[in-house]
């Protein structure tokens, strides 16, 4: 998988500290299925947030959904196709999209 600007799993986004966004970035490793009373994943995103919000102090916060979404999606996106050795096809089965909506989103994370 090539791009001009890879996917950095240490990099923080605006409004979100490097921890927070490091812990969110445990998407892009090792996501595998769970049953139903072992959620690392889940248990690592409501981690994150309280943390994030602990951060906040009590500041307002706008946008939240669209910026973990954000945070989550590139790396997910890059480990499914990474997984699927880049079939795109194979990938888009996997996280249940259209070829074409996949198409859309690894280019607009410039996974493409």
């Amino acid at each position: 998988m090539t791009s001009s600007q890879p996917f950095d799993p240490n990099a923080a986004l605006p409004g979100l500290d490097a921890q927070a966004s490091r812990d969110l970035a445990i998407l892009s490793e090792g996501v595998r299925p769970s049953p139903p009373d072992d959620r690392p994943l889940r248990e690592a995103v409501e981690a994150s947030l309280t943390r994030y919000f602990d951060h906040l102090d009590g500041s307002n916060v706008t946008d939240l959904y669209a910026m973990v979404m954000a945070e989550v999606e590139a790396p997910l996106l890059a480990s499914v196709l990474e997984h699927a050795q880049g079939n795109q096809t194979r990938a888009a089965e996997m996280l249940g999209l259209n070829r074409g909506t996949l198409r859309k989103k690894l280019k607009h994370y410039g996974l493409i």
